[in-house]
């Protein structure tokens, strides 16, 4: 009798989790616009969500589905230092574009591929990081030296 009853609700089905992927919307909290070095003219401008604490500077741009192209991250460091990105939890493609505390282009790395562990490091040390869709940066001819500049809402 013990054994048919274990088999009886050892073999209950237990009711399945459904997981609901995470939605995350863009928040503009601000304006960005990149400056070519050669003739000072604007080559892009963005809306912009801005990581300036801890937590926003390691949660990034994780777990979107998807941006617009008009639309970046602007990682703000309270120091000046070499910088390292990688594409953990990141679903899209981006270009991650280093700037030095003079606004200037120092380091980009490009189509940093989605879920990919693998360093991104800045050439020189760096104070902001943008992060824009993979590709933009080539489309738009956004090279080292071009120029950015910011306002926060």
């Amino acid at each position: 009798m013990m054994c048919f009853l274990l088999l009886i609700f050892g073999c209950k089905e237990e009711a399945k989790s459904v997981v609901t992927p995470i939605k995350i919307e863009f928040k503009k909290e601000g304006n960005l616009t990149i400056h070519n070095s050669l003739t000072d003219s604007i080559i892009a401008n963005f809306d912009i969500e801005v990581a300036d604490d801890e937590y926003q500077r390691q949660t990034g741009l994780m777990h979107r589905q998807s941006m617009k192209d008009n639309q970046a991250m602007l990682f703000i460091f309270d120091n000046v230092e070499f910088r390292s990105f990688y594409m953990k939890n990141t679903l899209i493609p981006l270009d991650i574009i280093y700037i030095d505390e003079s606004k200037k282009i120092v380091s980009i790395q490009k189509n940093a591929k989605p879920m990919d562990e693998s360093s991104l490091p800045s050439k020189v040390p760096a104070k902001y990081v943008l992060e824009i869709n993979g590709g933009l940066s080539d489309q738009l001819n956004i090279v080292e030296g071009d120029s950015i500049v910011f306002s926060k809402n």
